[in-house]
């Protein structure tokens, strides 16, 4: 089912209107059938994998809550202080080679599913390098489900917080599979966290006139961003990308900006779709977008742009890895060698490098994508260690740093900089991406008019209302900077308003493309 379709907005209708007019105890049933109904609706064989991954989470956590039980049952009949400890190391023994099965399950599925040709074609290629040469038959892989990374993210975040203690297992399956295949989220995220997301799950809702209008503003403005912004740019840019070997390097320059815009009016608009329709239900999802282009720095920029996948990473990889005891050793033994400046960072240097490579593979099973990852990893790690020298300079040049020039060139910095990482990959293999900047240097020419930098007016791209609404998604963002864009319009006057509401609708029913694939035509499906 296409996110981009009237089949979705009448299955959202549908759900919305059952989800008020049923008593209150069944919303969250209400969700849990519209849910599998979704999923279902991509292919019924992918829902098992779906089931699956939800019922071996559930069944770990409420072992280990089990386990917990037992735990203080025993610590409370014995005796002596050295028997209590005795318990409890046998007992999280216990719970820590249950995670780790667990987790070697789960996520080797994952490796499976999404990784399985990648690794084949790496293993057929370091075989070339044996005599006699063995010839491997042909490998297609096994189709992955459709968000399988991001329900795989999701539930095993909240399998380590009921590990960690930080929340309590979830007792009734049916309630878990909701958190885990809620629709709005199933595609591609944004990746939400047990105790928040659940408790608004299953509470009650009333229905809200002023709620209702502002998801539907919200969802209206990813429909705009979506379908009249990112699918104009799209086959454009897949020509561009196809044939750069015969485009001036302008050409290749403008296309590499066009794809940064391209893919944050796709990903966020998605995001205002479903966030939108969350709201009208009563349910406030994870925010995943901050302004990132806006960000004075790479390590900024991801704290802004896909926020929910960051902090997973963040805080189930880089803060275990960084405060491990060979972290924290490696750092003591460089500080000796290198100094404490190097020292200090060492665990954050060891924990950004994996983090970084794997945020890579998370994207794509591909070199380019690796190296994607190791960019952005590079960029990050070393502003963090010439930070002193960096400081240095800026004050013997006598930098203000709270100077409204300094911040611009700050931020135009890291957006070319996040711009010509993020294209590498997208161009295709790690070759293509190197071939790609290759000739936007070599190719680089004098333009004789102004189709040597943009590309002719073809392929359903129509430049003044493309323009424009670039435009209106700069004003959105510099006055969410100060107050909510939603509230801002509420001030105005009704006529005003609803003249901004009109000219929303015309412009998207005017101008809005669509993409129909079995990812609902969004970019960040494939992930």
């Amino acid at each position: 089912m296409s996110l981009i379709s009237l089949t979705y907005i009448a299955f959202l209708l549908a759900v919305c209107v059952l989800y008020f007019v049923l008593p209150k105890k069944a919303q969250w049933i209400v969700l849990l059938a519209a849910s599998c109904a979704f999923y279902l609706s991509f292919g019924a064989k992918y829902i098992l994998y779906l089931l699956a991954d939800s019922a071996l989470i559930f069944a770990s956590a409420r072992r280990m809550g089990v386990l917990g039980e037992k735990q203080q049952a025993a610590v409370r009949t014995a005796e002596s202080r050295e028997e209590k400890k005795a318990i409890r190391a046998v007992y999280q023994k216990k719970r820590k080679t249950l995670l780790q099965w667990t987790l070697v399950a789960v996520f080797g599925v994952l490796v499976a599913v999404k990784y399985s040709v990648f690794l084949y074609e790496q293993f057929c290629a370091v075989s070339t390098y044996f005599s006699p040469a063995v010839d491997f038959p042909a490998y297609r892989g096994i189709v992955a489900p459709i968000g399988i990374s991001f329900f795989t993210f999701q539930s095993t975040g909240y399998l380590l917080d009921v590990y960690w203690k930080k929340v309590d297992c979830e007792k009734n399956y049916l309630r878990f599979l909701l958190f885990v295949s809620f629709f709005p989220q199933i595609i591609q995220g944004p990746i939400n966290r047990f105790e928040p997301l659940s408790a608004q799950l299953f509470a009650p809702h009333d229905f809200d006139y002023r709620r209702f209008s502002y998801g539907c503003q919200r969802m209206v403005w990813g429909f705009l961003k979506k379908m009249v912004v990112a699918d104009r740019i799209s086959p454009y840019l897949a020509d561009i990308f196809a044939g750069y070997t015969s485009c001036s390097g302008l050409n290749l320059l403008c296309a590499a900006f066009m794809y940064s815009v391209q893919i944050y009016a796709d990903f966020s608009g998605y995001m205002d779709i479903v966030c939108g329709f969350c709201e009208i239900l009563g349910i406030e999802m994870a925010e995943n977008f901050e302004r990132p282009y806006f960000s004075k720095s790479v390590a900024e920029y991801w704290r802004r742009w896909h926020i929910t996948l960051g902090t997973w990473f963040k805080d189930y990889l880089y803060y275990p890895i960084a405060l491990s005891r060979f972290a924290q050793n490696l750092s003591k033994r460089t500080k000796k060698r290198f100094g404490a400046h190097i020292g200090k960072h060492t665990p954050a240097v060891v924990a950004l490098v994996l983090v970084w490579f794997l945020t890579g593979l998370w994207h794509g099973a591909s070199w380019a994508y690796i190296a994607w990852g190791g960019l952005n990893g590079f960029f990050i790690i070393f502003s963090m260690l010439f930070e002193p020298i960096y400081d240095k300079a800026k004050r013997a040049l006598h930098v203000r740093e709270d100077g409204f020039w300094w911040r611009a060139f700050q931020v135009v910095r890291t957006f070319a900089l996040v711009t010509m990482i993020k294209v590498f990959p997208e161009v295709g293999s790690f070759t293509d991406g190197v071939g790609f900047f290759r000739s936007m240097i070599l190719n680089f020419r004098i333009p004789t008019g102004v189709w040597d930098i943009l590309p002719a007016p073809k392929a359903g791209i129509d430049y003044p209302i493309l323009i424009l609404m670039v435009g209106v998604m700069f004003a959105v963002s510099m006055i969410q900077r100060k107050r909510s864009v939603r509230d801002f319009l509420h001030a105005r006057p009704i006529v005003v308003r609803w003249g901004i509401y009109l000219c929303a609708m015309m412009i998207l029913l005017l101008f809005g493309g669509s993409v129909e694939n079995a990812g609902g035509g969004f970019m960040y499906a494939q992930f």
